[in-house]
């Protein structure tokens, strides 16, 4: 058999968002482009004879720091490890130089163990049917492109890394997305997204200065699909965030743990209300 390693390209992102659809993992409607835009160098495919038999990325924001995700072998080609190599080779390009994070599922964290990342803290998938009735006053705002600049240089403290490309494309008011920004004072006291899924709706990021501000935020963005199923991802140690799941009888639905290779950043994990996504952090 001929076997390669090559990145993917912009049709074959398309094809792993299936994948992670069959794999349960609920990915958005429109996700493709936001994510390719993250780093177009950043997906990767192992093919045997032609055919793409495993998938993973791993997305770089700035020179020290990359995100795996997407690490999938199709079931017609599981137990040959061609994940692995795929996986082995992917990590050798990184180098030794880069940070990288992963949120991986229980089952895998022993092995991600054994190549060198070491458990940060757990993250849960919350769901459940919500209904919100807009809130009201004028500082709740439909994020546009005058807002970009603004929220990009906010989200920094949010992450390990600036990701610039990524926002701009994430942040475009699209039908099945929409980003809402609270200012007061001319300045951001939170962001948040939501945006349709295979199933339901997905709320990330939520970024916000106090709980009330998480609260306010989330209820524009439920009315702003007219209520339904409602997906948000948490990082178990926010207190806060787990209330505020609590007080919309949001239920945890899946469990990952935030892994890193190398030193791990401290981020402000108590105004972290809604994890952009599992696959890019």
């Amino acid at each position: 058999m001929s076997s390669i390693i090559r990145n993917a390209t912009r049709a074959d992102l398309d094809m792993i968002l299936d994948w992670a659809a069959r794999e349960g993992w609920n990915p958005g409607l429109d996700d493709g482009q936001a994510f390719w835009a993250a780093d177009p160098q950043g997906f990767w495919l192992a093919e045997e004879d032609g055919v793409a038999a495993a998938a993973l990325s791993l997305v770089r924001s700035g020179p020290d720091y990359a995100f795996l995700g997407f690490y999938m072998t199709h079931p017609d080609y599981r137990g040959q490890g061609i994940g692995h190599a795929l996986w082995s080779e992917t990590i050798r390009q990184a180098g030794a130089g880069h940070v990288i994070g992963l949120d991986g599922v229980v089952a895998q964290q022993e092995n991600y163990r054994k190549s060198g990342f070491a458990y940060a803290h757990a993250n849960f998938r919350y769901g459940g049917s919500v209904e919100c009735a807009e809130p009201p006053g004028t500082e709740l705002i439909s994020v546009s492109p005058v807002h970009v600049p603004m929220i990009v240089d906010y989200d920094r403290k949010f992450i390990p890394a600036p990701r610039e490309a990524f926002l701009k494309e994430w942040l475009k008011s699209l039908e099945s997305r929409e980003s809402i920004v609270l200012l007061r004072n001319g300045a951001i006291a939170g962001y948040g997204t939501i945006r349709a899924c295979r199933e339901g709706f997905k709320i990330g990021p939520l970024f916000a200065e106090q709980e009330t501000v998480a609260d306010l935020i989330f209820r524009k963005l439920v009315a702003s699909v007219g209520g339904g199923q409602i997906y948000m991802d948490i990082p178990e140690p926010n207190v806060a965030a787990r209330a505020l799941c609590d007080r919309y009888n949001l239920k945890p639905v899946f469990e990952t743990a935030r892994m890193y290779r190398g030193t791990a950043p401290e981020l402000p994990l108590g105004q972290i209300y809604g994890i952009t996504t599992f696959e890019l952090g």
